[in-house]
């Protein structure tokens, strides 16, 4: 193409080619054009001719086919330039296949169906398949590695559950051989606390703990933790409640493993007045709770052999079977004011936590009336274990949650509690607690089934002052991608979870914390076997 412009401006020629006669002929009005208007005019030119150039060659590179006519070059750059979108390149047949999910018989007993991406791949290049042909092998693919994920997933649960509940036969040693020493040893049947301390047990100036356990390991190391991270360990006073069975054994280890100058009661439930006489309404809660559980729940079993479920639903569901939750040391702590009718606020510690920090400046928060010093979760950096609400506990399908109680509302944790028993005992919460226990076993365990959390959400309501989550950090029983840096600068960080630290499937990375108040070397811990990792 040639552009001949005549000396006076007036006529603008425009030539197709070269040997072409067939031309352009353009009259400019008698006003005059200037220089810069040409100019810019071959300039706008210049560029618009490169911006077409650059659009054909990325449509192009792209793999699309070649335009061979205006029309289709129109059809290409008019959805670019006014803002459009192409239609998409996947035919809607691959849709239309992916979209319908294979059924377990189409999958279950094929061969041919590939295992790896290399061997989906290598056979889409062999066989040169249509779209129709590459979504149903894709389709298929897919859904077997997602039967056996799932798979995987749930034996993991049950792994993890059956680990849990089960005593390590290390925790079994050293019961057995601080049994047999209580009975061999004199030194191992001491008096705790001593006479001359015995006063301390009931003076208000103290700064009072308790801690309910039958796991004799877990409570030296809450008590070595809480003791070793005091500025006044001379001020405070351990109270150690345990069941009949443990009570030797955690005498005779505290006994020989004094922790002075703190003061350590250790106290089975047996030595309790008002525990022993008349009826208990949590101990009969919790009779029927276990037949209950036994007779309509199938056990674990039943609940893995469950297809329709997802798998965090069947994790949930084989925790809610453990043990723990069914254990007088798990509901104990709802007799507190009972247990220590002379004590005016205590702070109450689960045996899977670890103190890191002195905990007597607790005593100086204002509660405000409250009852209840607690860590809220529902919020926090950790969306994973910091996102719990009244409905991740209650079922609010059921009308009598969903009537009295907001979904939404934010949920608080056990562990690390403080307790105002004086402010406790001008309240209903006991009585609250009971008959939502007993609510629960009239509907089938159909309010709520995991553990104590939920009828203490409830028997609490109203009652809970939020206290600095620095105070309590959870999760570390469950959530492995914690860091250990977050843990360390925690005054309280509690395994909360399957994954105890005692156990072998405790998270090694975070094990640390809690092993480091374990001595390795002591007789009894080497003797059976209790390793660091």
């Amino acid at each position: 193409m040639q552009l001949h412009i005549s000396p006076s401006l007036r006529h603008v020629t425009v030539l197709p080619g070269k040997g072409v006669r067939e031309f352009i002929k353009v009259k400019v009005g008698s006003r005059r054009v200037s220089y810069r208007m040409v100019f810019y005019s071959l300039l706008f030119f210049t560029f618009l001719l490169r911006f077409v150039f650059v659009l054909t060659a990325v449509d192009t590179i792209d793999g699309e086919t070649k335009c061979s006519t205006i029309g289709c070059l129109g059809k290409r750059l008019g959805p670019r330039i006014l803002g459009g979108r192409h239609e998409s390149p996947v035919p809607e047949v691959m849709y239309q296949i992916l979209d319908e999910p294979a059924s377990k018989d189409e999958i279950q007993g094929r061969d041919d169906i590939p295992q790896t991406l290399e061997e989906f791949t290598a056979e889409v290049k062999e066989s040169r398949s249509d779209a129709r042909a590459f979504a149903i092998k894709l389709r298929a693919m897919v859904t077997l590695l997602e039967q056996r994920t799932r798979t995987a997933k749930i034996q993991e649960y049950l792994y993890r559950h059956v680990a849990s509940s089960s005593i390590p036969k290390q925790l079994h040693c050293l019961a057995l051989r601080l049994a047999n020493e209580h009975s061999t040893n004199a030194n191992a049947r001491l008096q705790l606390p001593s006479a001359e301390l015995v006063p301390y047990l009931v003076d208000n100036s103290y700064f009072h703990f308790v801690l309910a356990s039958d796991n004799i390991l877990a409570a030296s190391v809450v008590a070595s933790s809480l003791i070793r991270n005091a500025l006044r360990p001379h001020k405070v006073v351990l109270h150690i409640i345990t069941d009949r069975k443990t009570y030797s054994p955690m005498q005779a280890w505290f006994s020989l493993h004094p922790l002075s100058p703190a003061i350590i009661e250790v106290k089975g439930l047996h030595h309790f007045d008002w525990f022993t006489k008349g009826k208990v309404p949590v101990l009969e809660a919790m009779e029927k709770d276990q037949r209950v559980r036994s007779q309509f729940r199938g056990g674990s079993s039943a609940i893995v052999a469950n297809n329709t479920e997802k798998p965090y639903v069947i994790a949930a569901k084989l925790q809610a079977l453990s043990p723990k939750y069914n254990s007088v040391m798990n509901h104990i702590r709802i007799h507190l004011p009972e247990l220590f009718p002379s004590l005016n606020k205590i702070v109450f510690l689960d045996d899977d936590i670890v103190v890191q920090t002195d905990l007597t400046p607790l005593w100086d928060i204002d509660m405000e009336g409250k009852v209840n010093g607690a860590v809220e979760t529902c919020r926090g950096d950790d969306k994973f274990v910091m996102s719990k609400r009244l409905k991740s506990y209650l079922n609010f399908s059921h009308p009598l949650i969903a009537k009295n109680f907001d979904p939404n509302e934010c949920a608080w944790a056990y562990g690390m509690n403080i307790f105002d028993l004086e402010a406790w005992r001008k309240t209903n919460i006991s009585r609250t607690y009971h008959s939502w226990l007993q609510e629960n076993l009239k509907s089938d365990l159909s309010l709520w089934q995991l553990g104590t959390l939920p009828p203490g959400l409830i028997a609490f309501h109203g009652h809970v002052h939020v206290i600095d989550p620095f105070w309590h950090m959870l999760g570390l029983g469950y959530q492995d991608n914690t860091s250990l840096a977050d843990a360390e600068s925690a005054g309280v960080v509690h395994f909360n979870g399957r994954a105890k630290p005692w156990l072998e499937i405790a998270f090694p990375q975070l094990r640390p914390l809690w092993a480091k108040y374990v001595d390795f070397s002591d007789k009894f811990i080497k003797s059976c076997h209790i390793r660091a990792s």
